[in-house]
């Protein structure tokens, strides 16, 4: 059975059962700030669960894309790991608990095929329950189960939490015995390869209190409300259903794996055993070459696009870890190409748009490609420097300062980092390099984290939140209005109140304040407690529905559940609207310019600027920048209206509405359209009409990573003011140049045609005047100890390449059979450099130009035994310099 069959009758059965599908979340679409990916079929339902939200139907259905990205370093290792895979899930709110999950479990797994259900043998499925719970252990038996077949297990694998006080209860897991061949009889207990997971229920009827002990965390009480959340592992289900030993198997993976094999001549699964057992180098790299394949084209279908950070960082990770297990392989051309259209092939069934968007995605994955090569070359040159300066003085082993910087600056694995490092017989400083990563990694979460929530735990605002419900935003029609002060967070949690001078965060019932989102920055304002006052710098959203406010007290006293009046700076708000508006046109009209693939990537919106990121494999032209800005400008003299209006999601697809890869939807979605022009799904601020945005001005276009480019522009007076500044300077340049106003480019061309051609000929005359004397120098070369050494200062302005070459052209002077050295020093910026240069006579006398120079910097510099170079001394050094290299050859 395919796995997209399998998928198919999972929705088909529940369904049948009163259960709404509903769609899989997109991977990035969480609003968990601990978790990068949804992981879980359950993430996209977590605030029903906690209560947050009443849900809007009471059970569901869900195939849910899940990444897990604590599995990367170990797939390959395994059969069974891997960064995608797909979570079947049922799920009830309130409705039916254990007497309606299991009987449903039951009756999908083991129906027969022609009634629609997986043909599961009864006689060889087992079902584990927790210690206690008598209720689950009896419904399994009267659904069919022997008793032989239930097994009571403990919290460590029949207990259920999320981990944070919160819905628990224990779980009931499937289990199908996959026969002697796998291991030894007894139940899952006793082998877990062989006794095969493939569904586990939760049963959330208890409440856990705080507690870091998964074992002994107190249980506060049984919840009136029962929920049921389920999953059923896609691609386990598969390989039980297909027949085969393992997920690389199966038929969404295994062709890609495959393709794999036949580019670098390897076959998997043919040295030993049962290829679920395989250890072979060849066959761990195969099946990280077909997972993070699959997972790639996921992540870059939902919107995820290579980066150095978070989410891009770890799509960026997979590729490349996957495009150098296919060199390692022995495969040296584009491996994407003839691996990328293999994956959407088999992934397409299940999910059609990859097909329909693949023109976009594999231009993103054969960019990242190329980027990753150049990388590699540009990486194993510096590599091997390191290596040689490593080896030359004596190490054993490179730091971890030079494998971080390999990883940091230039996007050099670690892995291949050790391998080419070991084939060369040294070691890595891992732990160095690990300590560093760390450090990398703490500064990074430890600057997010301050920016959402302030450095304050979630708890205290899930804790607000729970006592207070969602906070209420009226900002979309007023500025100001009266509210009342919910709580006051401090550091430490939740303040009875905050005097002068205090930096807090306020949590009121209802506020016109906007919490920055969606690419636009926070309201600022005033708030006035009875008699304190105090300034709001910030306003972020750190969970779900409550809006904190982030304030310093100008004076007096405010405290919790006080009634105050909140008022915004209207004007800056103004300014927000409008770029944020102006974005909306900017991302419509580049799209009619570009086409549909280039997405919004992400955005600013700021007083008078804006800052608009898009997907695109290439840059814009110049010309099209001018066209889409004037076709902007015609938009804003047409003066259309700007209208918000709440509707379903699928009426807001149905209408055309563009809506942000990543972002998680609710059932009903604002719609900001402006005219008939632009139609987005946008819960920013913004004008009533096109033509107040005035003017909108574009200033730049870059690249600002992999496939991704960035437009900056100015809004409304700040586009004016440019433009005026602009003019002046013009007008200036005119007047100079005694030229109209449209001819000053060219004139300014002819200039710097002109200096640049003059700097040419200037550093001719100086590369001369230079070399002029190396013959006079070479005859002046002194006799130290049978070694002909010329060691000179070079001539005042002489560049670093001049240097280089006035040291080898006096080399050359010196007959070829005396041992010569040449030592040129030269001052520059307050700095000493130093060039020596050695010929073959010298060499066979033992004279290397790398050891003299590290003798004059006291280990410092590089290079070869001819020649090699050094700096960084103050210049007063220069004497000294030469007067080192001449003791240095006078003793060797």
């Amino acid at each position: 059975m395919k796995t997209a069959e399998i998928k198919r009758r999972f929705l088909a059965h529940f369904a049948a059962n009163g259960h709404p599908v509903v769609p899989s979340a997109p991977l990035p679409a969480i609003s968990d700030p601990n978790l990068l990916f949804v992981n879980a079929g359950m993430v996209q339902f977590v605030p029903y669960f906690l209560g947050q939200q009443a849900p809007p139907f009471s059970r569901a259905v869900s195939v849910q894309k899940c990444i897990r990205t604590p599995d990367i370093d170990e797939v390959g290792k395994t059969s069974r790991h891997g960064t995608f895979f797909q979570m079947n899930g049922n799920f009830s709110f309130g409705d039916y608990f254990k007497d309606g999950a299991i009987p449903f479990a039951w009756d999908l797994a083991t129906k027969s095929v022609d009634r629609g259900g997986f043909g599961l043998d009864p006689e060889r499925i087992w079902a584990t329950v927790y210690l206690d719970d008598d209720e689950a252990y009896e419904i399994w038996r009267r659904a069919g189960v022997p008793e032989a077949r239930i097994v009571r297990r403990g919290k460590k694998d029949n207990f259920w939490s999320m981990g944070i006080p919160g819905p628990c209860g224990p779980c009931s897991e499937l289990y199908y015995d996959r026969g002697a061949a796998y291991g030894a009889e007894g139940g899952p207990e006793v082998d877990e390869d062989r006794y095969l997971e493939f569904w586990n229920l939760v049963f959330m009827q208890f409440e856990r209190g705080p507690g870091t002990d998964k074992e002994n965390f107190p249980i506060l009480g049984e919840l009136p409300a029962k929920n049921i959340d389920t999953g059923m592992g896609l691609e386990r289900m598969a390989s039980i259903l297909q027949g085969v030993d393992n997920l690389y198997e199966i038929d969404e993976v295994r062709p890609i794996l495959d393709r794999a094999a036949e580019l670098t001549g390897k076959q998997y699964g043919a040295h030993s055993g049962h290829a679920a057992n395989q250890s072979h180098p060849d066959d761990v790299r195969l099946r990280v070459i077909a997972d993070h394949v699959r997972t790639a084209l996921m992540l870059i279908g939902d919107g995820v696009t290579p980066g150095n950070e978070g989410r891009g960082y770890v799509l960026r990770r997979i590729m490349r870890r996957a495009i150098r297990s296919v060199r390692l392989l022995g495969w040296q051309d584009r491996a994407l190409p003839e691996l990328l259209p293999v994956a959407r092939d088999c992934m397409a069934p299940s999910y059609p748009e990859l097909a329909a968007d693949f023109e976009r995605i594999s231009a993103y994955a054969y960019a990242e490609e190329d980027a990753f090569l150049a990388t590699l070359r540009a990486g194993t040159t510096i590599l091997d420097t390191a290596i040689t300066q490593t080896r030359t003085a004596g190490g054993k082993a490179l730091s971890g300062d030079q494998a971080f910087q390999l990883h940091d600056t230039y996007g050099f694995p670690i892995d291949l980092t050790l391998e080419i490092a070991a084939e060369q017989g040294l070691d890595v400083d891992q732990e160095g390099f690990r300590r560093l990563m760390a450090d990398q990694r703490a500064r990074a979460k430890a600057d997010a984290q301050a920016r959402k929530t302030g450095h304050t735990d979630l708890s205290a605002y899930r804790s607000v939140l729970d006592t207070g419900g969602p906070v209420t935003f009226t900002g979309y029609s007023e500025v100001a209005r009266e509210s009342t002060v919910r709580a006051v967070l401090g550091t430490g949690g939740p303040r009875a109140a905050a005097v002068e001078g205090d930096l807090v965060e306020l949590v009121l019932d209802t506020t016109p304040f906007y919490a920055e989102g969606g690419g636009q920055q926070p309201d600022l304002g005033m708030i006035t407690v009875g008699g304190g006052q105090v300034e709001v710098l910030d306003v972020q959203q750190p969970v779900p529905g409550l809006i904190v406010h982030r304030a310093r007290v100008l004076r007096g006293e405010v405290r919790a559940g006080e009634t105050g009046y909140a008022e915004i700076d209207a004007s800056r708000r103004r300014a927000i609207s409008r770029s944020h508006t102006a974005t909306h046109l900017v991302h419509q009209t580049m799209r009619n310019f570009l086409g549909e693939s280039a997405t919004q990537a992400g955005s600013l919106n700021a007083p008078g600027r804006l800052r608009f990121d898009f997907n695109t494999a290439t840059g814009v032209a110049p010309s099209v920048l001018r066209d889409v800005e004037q076709q902007v400008n015609e938009v804003l003299l047409a003066d259309l209206e700007v209208h918000a209006f709440i509707t379903s999601l699928d009426e807001a697809r149905r209408i055309g509405a563009m809506a942000l890869f990543g972002e998680k939807y609710g059932e009903q979605v604002r719609v900001v359209e402006v005219g008939d022009y632009a139609r987005e799904l946008c819960g920013g601020t913004h004008v009533a009409r096109s033509g107040q945005l005035g003017l909108v001005k574009i200033l730049s276009e870059s690249s600002i990573g992999s496939g991704v480019r960035r437009v900056e522009a100015l809004v409304g007076m700040d586009a004016f003011n440019f433009l005026a500044r602009e003019h002046l300077l013009v007008a200036r340049l005119a007047e100079l140049y005694r030229v109209p106003s449209e001819q000053v480019a060219d004139r300014v061309q002819q200039t710097v045609t002109q200096l640049r051609d003059a700097e040419k000929e200037l550093e001719k005359l100086r590369a001369q005047l230079v070399l002029g004397g190396a013959a006079a120098f070479a005859a002046q070369a002194k006799d130290v100890r049978g070694v002909a050494y010329a060691g000179i200062e070079a001539p005042e302005g002489a560049a670093g390449n001049d240097v280089r070459t006035l040291a080898q052209e006096i080399r050359g002077r010196i007959d070829p059979a005396r041992p010569g050295v040449v030592a040129v020093a030269a001052r520059a910026n307050g700095k000493a450099s130093l060039v020596v240069a050695v010929n073959g006579a010298a060499r066979s006398r033992g004279l290397a130009a790398n050891d003299l120079v590290k003798a004059a910097f006291s280990g410092r510099g590089g290079g070869s035994p001819d020649l090699a170079q050094g700096g960084g001394l103050p210049e007063s050094e220069v004497p000294k310099l030469l007067l080192t290299v001449e003791k240095a050859v006078a003793g060797a």
